[in-house]
């Protein structure tokens, strides 16, 4: 969590250096190599009792582990969602650190996982339990604070 204490704006980066970027329809999550766009900056918000932490968007939407499976994935939808229209509790995530990375994980027990391969799974980015060592690492994050509180 102290990765987060002061930080008003993160971006959050893959272990191949991508970054999760919120589309404008509201809905998209996915990631891209530009970091420098307002797309790929996130609002930290801290739950009170300071486990958990929220995402938001540029566009006022929140990072949402959703329910939706991802055809063809081990794994559900991450999406953007309003915050009246949830149940918030799934826009919550713990910080889990490992050195100076995080994994995200949500209250459920999934993690935040990019995906790479062949379109349509290449730069999605879904939420589920890691399989193998391999997938394990690719649930890691950096977090790269854009502007401290």
């Amino acid at each position: 969590m102290d990765l987060f204490e002061r930080a008003k704006t993160i971006r959050l980066r893959t272990v191949t250096d991508k970054f999760l970027v919120a589309y404008d329809d509201e809905e998209t999550v996915s990631q891209h190599r530009n970091g420098l766009s307002k797309s790929s900056t996130w609002t930290v918000e801290i739950i009170t009792g300071g486990k958990y932490v929220r995402f938001k968007s540029c566009y006022g939407t929140y990072l949402t582990a959703s329910d939706n499976l991802f055809p063809g994935m081990l794994g559900n939808k991450v999406v953007q969602s309003v915050p009246k229209s949830i149940d918030m509790s799934m826009t919550d995530w713990e910080p889990v650190r490992d050195g100076f990375q995080v994994r995200l994980r949500t209250r459920r027990g999934s993690f935040l996982r990019p995906n790479g391969g062949v379109p349509p799974w290449r730069n999605t980015v879904t939420h589920g339990m890691p399989q193998t060592s391999k997938t394990h690492e690719n649930v890691l994050w950096s977090i790269d604070v854009v502007e401290e509180l």
